[in-house]
């Protein structure tokens, strides 16, 4: 197991990564760039906790999460790869697939929400779409969580203790506990089909939380051609005119009543 990221040194450097990823999206809107970014693993191998700390501090107008629900009828009867298709970026924009397409590969393929053939279409088709994306200029990066078994099963029971984070535990993630071999080899499979030249698999080690994020941020910044972009900060007005409009009585409006006023009541009865 990899040693645990010390707290003070993870911080620090994850506050400069998270720095440059705001210079890497202000090339990406300047420049019109697309970049996908791919993050799949297993359940509770991290992937959220890592999104979450990419995102952090970038503009939301350009940067956006993709998680999509099991689809729909009208979804089922289409071409399989159409409602990503239409999830992927235009001119400018990052996408971070929280999960994507690959759910075929792993979670649909295990638990027999698709057929054997389309399982086998899409290993075949995958590669070539990934191949297209790349020909058209969008950057493709695709990230792999691996994670043991035994510290799976802890998260799986640290979710179960909090209760704001039960709600990331389905019946299915708790069924993968059965399957672990079920779903390495369908990983297994997946990785001899799409990893390829144009489109490669990346494998973050996520036994320690904080060292995966950091090194798949790292990644990124690293594989990006990105190139820091020229900033002038805006300047406030040297004079504030001071207002002469007479506004209505703070009586006429609802206000929120102050609940954080209790808190400080309530300490100084302590």
């Amino acid at each position: 197991m990899a040693k645990k990221l010390a707290k003070k040194a993870y911080e620090k450097e994850l506050k400069r990564l998270q720095s440059d990823l705001v210079d890497m999206q202000q090339w990406v809107v300047e420049t019109g760039q697309r970049l996908v970014i791919v993050m799949e693993g297993r359940d509770a191998a991290g992937k959220g906790s890592a999104i979450k700390r990419i995102t952090q501090y970038l503009n939301p107008r350009t940067c956006r999460i993709e998680a999509l629900p099991k689809p729909s009828d009208a979804e089922r009867g289409q071409w399989y790869f159409q409602r990503y298709i239409d999830k992927l970026p235009t001119r400018g924009e990052i996408v971070i697939f929280d999960r994507s397409w690959y759910n075929r590969g792993g979670v649909e393929r295990v638990m027999g929400y698709c057929t054997t053939q389309e399982y086998r279409r899409f290993l075949s088709q995958a590669p070539t779409v990934e191949r297209l994306l790349v020909e058209d200029g969008i950057h493709l990066r695709k990230y792999w969580f691996s994670v043991s078994q035994e510290e799976q099963l802890r998260r799986f029971h640290d979710r179960i203790e909090d209760p704001l984070r039960r709600w990331k535990l389905s019946p299915v993630d708790l069924e993968s506990i059965t399957r672990w071999d079920d779903y390495s080899r369908a990983k297994d499979e997946m990785f001899i089909h799409t990893d390829t030249a144009s489109a490669p698999w990346h494998i973050v080690e996520s036994e320690d939380k904080k060292r995966s994020r950091i090194n798949v941020i790292s990644h990124i910044l690293e594989s990006v051609p990105y190139e820091v972009r020229g900033y002038e900060a805006p300047k406030l007005p040297k004079k504030i005119v001071e207002s002469t409009y007479d506004r209505p009585s703070r009586g006429e409006f609802r206000y929120v009543p102050d609940y954080a006023k209790k808190l400080e009541q309530q300490k100084k009865k302590k």
